[in-house]
């Protein structure tokens, strides 16, 4: 509708080398908790590590909207987790936004797709 906040929907994929495994792995973990602690707008972090191979990620992001999104982006977090992060990627990592177009989730206002 016109005139209401859209949420930001977002995957990033990487890949680690794997002597940089752990460090990546304590970088994520503490970022995490940072984005949980002082985001309120991030409505969703989620870090998912591939079962095969345990180099490659996916991080899934939902941002209230899009002043949500640049506040997440602008943070000192997120300056100090790239800095730990990207020096173990074999390539830079990929960001890709999306839109909803289905869902089972219920329980948020606003979660139709095309909002």
């Amino acid at each position: 509708m016109a005139g209401q906040r859209q949420e930001i929907r977002q995957l990033a994929y990487y890949q680690v080398r794997q002597q940089g495994l752990d460090k990546s792995l304590a970088a994520i973990r503490k970022f995490v908790d940072y984005v949980r602690a002082n985001e309120p707008g991030t409505l969703r972090y989620e870090v998912w590590q591939e079962k095969k191979d345990s180099t490659r990620f996916v991080h899934i992001f939902v941002f209230k909207d899009a002043e949500a999104d640049r506040t997440h982006s602008e943070s000192k977090a997120v300056e100090e987790f790239s800095g730990a992060l990207y020096p173990q990627c074999l390539a830079p990592v990929e960001f890709v936004d999306y839109k909803l177009v289905a869902t089972n989730v219920s329980n948020r206002p606003n979660n139709r797709p095309g909002q």
